[in-house]
């Protein structure tokens, strides 16, 4: 038994033999072929890898930017743009805001009462025309040599091109215009984007609005004292059971605007900066004025006017610092030219025998300015301006 036990183990192990046969070797072209396979293989992974990787690192990203973005976005913008001085005193006065935004811009109010800048308080100038500025000479006089008391404001037709120096400080402040039809509320939106513009700069305290035609009477140092000290404003505003006051009223004004209060008065008008955003934000009265106060009604004489009456009368002087003649009667003021300049009219002008009140008291001083001079009336001027004008 022993021996056939033997027997059977060999054959065991020569049938384990057959059953696990040994690994012939690779030939050249055997291996040539699985190391391609492998490459490909590693290559698709490597690929695929990659492309998972990405996306993981895009999702991630994404949502940590959200929360810690850390991406700078460069801006063509100089240090200037974002500069306090800029802003509080815009450089240029061209932009390419609409009323409605420049309106809404400029009636912004800070709440702190303390500048963050040495604030010097400023005129501005405003002056609406149609074209040149015939007597810009004569006002340059009267600016020399008090820059950053002042701030002029041009508006005229839209594409008037104001020729005058660069010396002249009327050089580049033409502000955005629009056409502007006499008798119409065209008028009143025009003295509204005087003011705005006016408003961007923070250091303009008080506002004059003048025409093409006017004068200053007084040399720079009076009337910026006059202005900027004045405990109220300037509107001219009175009521006249006339057809020319009262007949100009329209009825569908009430109950908002009753005919008791409707007042009128000259369109060249003197604020302070308080008036002067209100005027520029109220839009309540000025729409019952653009639906009902149409070109005979002469919204520029009653929208500003009557506004003030009702709401903030106290804060208004009542009267015009710009002299004007209207004893000749007619739609339009007396005009005067060469021949009526002398130093005697000049000193009429200032003070014709009418009394008024500054801060609440009695004053000569009525009229700072005065309209309404031809062209050739310049020259004349000119010769009076270091004797009798003071500047």
């Amino acid at each position: 038994m022993w021996n056939e036990m033997k027997v059977r183990s060999k054959a065991d192990q020569e049938e384990a033999v057959d059953y696990f046969p040994s690994t012939p070797k690779d030939s050249p072209i055997s291996r040539l072929v699985k190391f391609v396979s492998f490459l490909v293989v590693f290559m698709a992974g490597v690929v695929l890898g990659l492309s998972v990787s990405a996306h993981y690192t895009r999702y991630f990203n994404s949502h940590t930017e959200l929360f810690f973005p850390r991406t700078e976005y460069a801006v063509s913008c100089s240090k200037e743009c974002f500069s306090i001085k800029n802003f509080v005193q815009p450089a240029s006065l061209m932009h390419s805001m609409t009323d409605e935004e420049l309106f809404w811009r400029a009636s912004m109010v800070p709440k702190m009462q303390e500048y963050p800048f040495p604030r010097v308080p400023k005129v501005a100038f405003m002056f609406m025309t149609r074209g040149p500025l015939p007597f810009a000479p004569l006002w340059d006089r009267f600016f020399k040599g008090h820059k950053g008391l002042y701030s002029v404001y041009v508006h005229t037709l839209p594409d008037y091109k104001l020729n005058v120096p660069e010396s002249s400080a009327f050089f580049a402040r033409q502000i955005p215009s629009k056409e502007v039809s006499w008798g119409s509320i065209t008028l009143v939106d025009a003295e509204k984007r005087l003011l705005a513009n006016a408003l961007l700069d923070f250091s303009n305290e008080r506002f004059v609005l003048l025409s093409e035609s006017c004068i200053p009477v007084y040399n720079f140092p009076t009337v910026y004292e006059y202005l900027v000290t004045s405990k109220h404003s300037f509107v001219q505003s009175y009521d006249e059971d006339t057809k020319q006051g009262r007949g100009r009223y329209n009825q569908h004004m009430a109950p908002e605007i009753m005919l008791t209060q409707w007042r009128k008065g000259s369109q060249w008008f003197e604020l302070n900066r308080e008036l002067a955003i209100i005027i520029v934000a109220e839009y309540k009265s000025y729409s019952l004025f653009r639906k009902y106060c149409k070109p005979s009604c002469y919204p520029d004489e009653h929208y500003i006017p009557t506004y003030l009456s009702i709401f903030h009368g106290s804060l208004n002087a009542n009267r015009s610092v710009t002299w004007v003649d209207w004893s000749r009667g007619g739609p339009h003021p007396a005009r005067y030219g060469a021949p009526s300049i002398t130093a005697e009219f000049i000193q009429f002008m200032r003070n014709n025998g009418t009394s008024c009140t500054y801060n609440s008291r009695s004053t000569s001083v009525c009229f700072l300015f005065a309209r309404k001079f031809a062209p050739s009336a310049l020259a004349p001027l000119l010769n009076l301006t270091s004797t009798v004008l003071g500047y």
